[in-house]
């Protein structure tokens, strides 16, 4: 998974749950906790994420992650990017599938 790749992930994962911890997405995604934390690092410093701690919570060191509306244009471009990329992977299957179906023949 390339990095772009995994800010996607990350941005995904982050509006459907702002309450998950690096921890989790570490394990639901399959990539170190160590990247997930660069990863998540970037995402802030480009403004994308932004981090605040539960209010209500008593345990203070428990924070909710919420995109910015940059993270959720970032979110959309890299979306696009990805299935154009996907698309142009299917297509030159299908060719190749194609091909040795031909040679079968």
């Amino acid at each position: 998974m390339n990095h772009k790749d995994i800010h996607l992930e990350l941005l995904r994962k982050i509006e459907v749950n702002s309450e998950c911890t690096q921890r989790e997405l570490s394990q639901e995604m399959g990539v170190s906790l160590g990247k997930i934390n660069y990863c998540m690092k970037k995402l802030f410093e480009k403004g994308l994420v932004k981090l605040s701690n539960f209010r209500s919570n008593s345990n203070k060191s428990r924070y909710i992650y919420l995109l910015t509306p940059k993270g959720i244009e970032q979110k959309t471009r890299l979306t696009i990017l990805f299935l154009e990329r996907k698309l142009k992977e299917y297509d030159e299957l299908k060719a190749e599938i194609q091909s040795l179906q031909e040679d079968i023949k």
